[in-house]
């Protein structure tokens, strides 16, 4: 028994790592629209959170019972063989969910936890049908199969009612409130705040007292029946306080609104999420513990399983401590939070998703049917419905100029709307996610509020089925991981064991590595995050330092892919190929962060136009010969074509040092703003140029005497002109910057 006593001790050290992992991916739910909106400052609404996540964990009594019952019968298994099945399900659920989070993609830890349970029960039971010969129908009897069909059916409902309910409740408070909606608050904010306070109400009450430790059966059965009148009785007094507030005090009642919404959505996470991450532990204890008080500990059969478990109050205390600390300390979970405000942000800007065929088609579907309805409505019913979706250049502003990614209005609907969703399916017993429904929902709101516009849509639509896609793979990872892990733990005991240790720190170190790499990556975007435009001096200056922080990274890049080239190293042509699509992410965001300038300096747009426009050719022309070079270079190694000769390569690895010197001075006169140094870089404008010129000519000569083959001949032309363009282009913005003193 105590090799079972030591799996009991490591399922609850796994307890607390996947606790780790599971809040990191689904803070998402009660986060996005308090972040997204900015209603308060990050610590006050990590502080509204915690509380709401520890007030949560006491409302969980009965959701322990999923791990237990909910998806096997324990009553046909032994306590080895459910230690087994525990411990293949929770090493798979701390690799499957920081697998998700180290992409930044939100998934379901309830589909992960039941499909796991599915996967390692099933594998187990294949064993003992096969031990007793009863045929693979007698896996039956084993397998709580309904439940595994509810989580599907549950995914495909919650997508298509949570986006379509969303985008309706959006677009009519759109049109009742637009953008500029501060003064339509005034006259019925009272009567919006209490409405959407109510049905918060509404999913503490359905979707808490059901779990509570505290509440007795007869007060619950008191709510069940009393449920409209709480609601009616709620929203008169919600709807009074808040209009006593709104004629006493300047405060923002939509503030109230978004961050009770946020506490409420915390709670409902720790109640009901919170046997994804601690109900398998717990089954296993109670497993030992039954076992510990039979004769044949070993062998007998654990039907007391089938029993209702009691309540472990210290337990869940320790847990909800435990999400708390790890909703303030986990950069992963801001990751993954930072993944669903992007795709709803109202504000233009750098898209992390790119374009594929589907949602390509989808857009042309969707715009068809869009052109259509605008034939059949009315003209100044459309001119009336576009004036209230129009977005002003005070929409979404803020003292400091860093902008929310939504309003405050959108923020409430997503809370309002996910609350009644998720209560109203908690009292018909659907088997909705939380994940599924706050985001869907927050998708359904953001395409409502034509936060998706023609720039941007395909990219948020890829972003979407990506998502959602990645549900279907968490089900899929989740079932035949876990049923593989569950045959070797049960076929090679603790060599078995001590296998997918090491398995799982390889994944889980590569994960973190891979987190990092892309953690650097956002931080490098964040030197360009412009803040508020004070004048065109201010605009003008800023601009000219991101660029030369561009042109430091175009040289450091080519310098890398040159040497990868000239050594034949496949790695390093490979490495210095996707850095070269940074950089043209770079000139994207720079381009975007000039335009917003334009838009922001309108009296001296006439002014600036020209000098922005030249800025973003030549950015845009740097960035794309860039990416021509070095992907004709890992184009020419990756196919194994002979490398260039060695007259050609040092032709060219003189133009390199002359380009990479070039592009580094530019750089720091630049950021430094030397015009000194300026002056004297444009003296060596034709440097580079003659340089060419004498190396094209000794080219041709080599064509001629067909020492250089048309592969080498095509190879070195695109080396040249690829960075003559650069030379050119580099020049351009020298020339704009010296203008601009």
């Amino acid at each position: 028994m105590e090799i079972y006593l030591a799996a009991i001790i490591f399922l609850a050290l796994l307890a607390v790592s996947d606790i780790i992992v599971g809040v990191s991916n689904d803070a998402v739910n009660f986060l996005n629209s308090s972040i997204g909106s900015r209603v308060a400052s990050k610590y006050t609404i990590f502080i509204i959170a915690s509380f709401g996540l520890l007030a949560g964990v006491t409302f969980s009594k009965g959701m322990m019972e999923v791990a237990r019952k909910g998806i096997f019968h324990p009553k046909f298994f032994t306590m080895p063989e459910l230690i087994t099945i525990f411990l293949a399900v929770m090493l798979t659920d701390i690799l499957l969910l920081d697998l998700f989070n180290s992409y930044g993609l939100p998934t379901s830890t309830t589909v992960s936890i039941v499909f796991e349970l599915l996967g390692a029960a099933v594998a187990m039971s294949i064993i003992k049908v096969l031990k007793s010969k009863e045929g693979l129908a007698g896996l039956i009897k084993y397998i709580n199969t309904g439940k595994a069909l509810a989580i599907i059916m549950g995914i495909l409902l919650s997508v298509v009612i949570a986006f379509t309910v969303g985008a309706i409740i959006q677009f009519f408070s759109r049109l009742i409130f637009t953008f500029e909606f501060n003064n339509k608050l005034k006259k019925y904010g009272a009567l919006w705040g209490g409405l959407a306070l109510t049905s918060i109400t509404y999913f503490i009450v359905i979707k808490g007292a059901k779990g509570s430790t505290f509440i007795t059966s007869e007060t619950l059965s008191w709510i069940k029946s009393n449920t409209m009148l709480i609601l009616l009785i709620s929203f008169l007094i919600f709807s009074l306080l808040l209009e006593v507030l709104l004629v006493l005090t300047r405060i923002n009642i939509l503030k109230i609104v978004v961050l009770i919404g946020t506490f409420a959505l915390a709670m409902a996470f720790a109640a009901n999420d919170l046997v994804n991450f601690i109900g398998v532990p717990l089954a296993g204890l109670s497993a030992y513990k039954v076992a510990s008080t039979t004769a044949e500990p070993l062998t007998s059969m654990m039907s007391e399983l089938q029993k209702a478990s009691p309540s472990h109050t210290v337990l869940l205390i320790i847990a909800g401590i435990i999400m708390a600390v790890t909703l303030w300390f986990s950069r992963k979970a801001r990751t993954v939070t930072q993944t669903e405000i992007n795709l709803g942000r109202q504000d233009e800007g750098y898209e992390r998703f790119g374009s594929t065929s589907l949602s390509r088609t989808i857009v042309r579907i969707f715009s068809g049917i869009s052109e259509s309805i605008n034939v059949i409505i009315p003209g100044f019913i459309l001119n009336k419905i576009n004036k209230r979706f129009k977005v002003t250049s005070n929409t979404l502003s803020m003292a400091d100029g860093d902008k929310p990614s939504f309003d405050l209005i959108r923020a409430s609907v997503n809370l309002m709307v996910a609350s009644v969703l998720i209560s109203f399916a908690t009292s018909m017993k659907l088997p909705l996610s939380t994940t599924y429904v706050t985001f869907m929902v927050a998708m359904g709101t953001s395409f409502a509020d034509r936060a998706w516009g023609r720039d941007s849509a395909v990219y948020r639509i890829t972003g979407v089925f990506t998502v959602i896609g990645g549900w279907f793979v968490t089900a899929l990872l989740a079932f035949f991981v876990s049923g593989i892990f569950a045959l070797i733990l049960s076929n090679f005991k603790i060599f078995g064991f001590f296998f997918i240790i090491v398995f799982g720190g390889l994944i889980i170190y590569k994960n973190h590595t891979l987190h990092k790499n892309r953690a650097n990556d956002s931080k490098d975007l964040e030197i360009f995050n412009l803040k508020k435009i004070k004048d065109s001096k201010y605009a003008t200056d800023i601009t000219f330092k991101h660029a030369g922080i561009f042109l430091k990274e175009v040289s450091d890049i080519l310098n890398t892919g040159f040497e990868g080239m000239s050594t034949e190293n496949r790695i390093i042509l490979r490495d210095s190929k996707k850095r070269a699509k940074k950089i043209s992410v770079w000139a994207n965001i720079i381009t975007a962060n000039i335009f917003k300038s334009l838009r922001l300096l309108q009296k001296d747009n006439h002014r600036y136009s020209k000098i922005y426009a030249q800025t973003v050719n030549a950015l845009q022309g740097i960035a794309e010969s860039q990416k021509d070079l070095l992907g004709r270079a890992f184009e020419h190694i990756d196919n194994f074509h002979k490398n260039l000769l060695n007259v050609q390569i040092r032709e060219l690895n003189e133009l390199r040092k002359i380009t990479i010197d070039f592009l580094t001075n530019s750089s720091e006169a630049m950021i430094e703003r030397d015009e000194k140094k300026l002056n004297e870089l444009l003296k060596k404008e034709n440097k580079v140029k003659k340089m060419i010129k004498e190396f094209d000519e000794n080219q041709v000569k080599r064509i001629q005497d067909e020492s250089s083959k048309t592969r080498l001949s095509i190879l070195f032309y695109g080396f040249t002109r690829d960075m003559r363009r650069i030379g050119e282009h580099t020049i351009d913005l020298l020339k704009i910057f010296k203008d601009s003193f």
